[in-house]
């Protein structure tokens, strides 16, 4: 237990200083006017934790260890950017047919960070299970 969550403290750390990095790059290219680098990692990180989530669940491709799992999508993804748990949280209550609360979810937040977490689910999905 006490190495899960040494694992998604040095995930957190990593994720946290690449969203640091990012953003602070996407500013100095694009300007501060507008939230770009933001926006980018939003997006970045709904990608990564969509497609992670299924290529390494049950069923996926390559299935990882709670603690490998804890680390990229806790920890990195969690780091990295928050938005990435809450699209997955609502792929998930969409999954699962309740539908007037994701549908409530999905109106409070950016579509767009939605649609790349379906997209990283997608990628993973048309890879295929893994060969056996």
């Amino acid at each position: 237990m006490i190495s899960t969550y040494l694992w998604i403290a040095v995930g957190g750390a990593l994720g946290s200083m690449a969203r640091f990095w990012l953003a602070a790059f996407v500013a100095l290219r694009l300007g501060p006017q507008f939230p770009w680098g933001t926006i980018l990692i939003n997006i970045l990180g709904s990608l990564v934790i969509g497609f992670f989530a299924t290529f390494t669940g049950p069923g996926g491709r390559m299935v990882a260890s709670f603690n490998t799992r804890a680390f990229v999508m806790v920890g990195i993804c969690g780091g990295f950017t928050t938005f990435s748990a809450f699209s997955l949280q609502t792929l998930d209550l969409v999954r699962e047919s309740r539908w007037f609360q994701a549908g409530g979810n999905v109106v409070i937040s950016v579509v767009v960070c939605l649609l790349a977490v379906w997209a990283g689910h997608a990628l993973a999905s048309a890879l295929g299970p893994a060969q056996k």
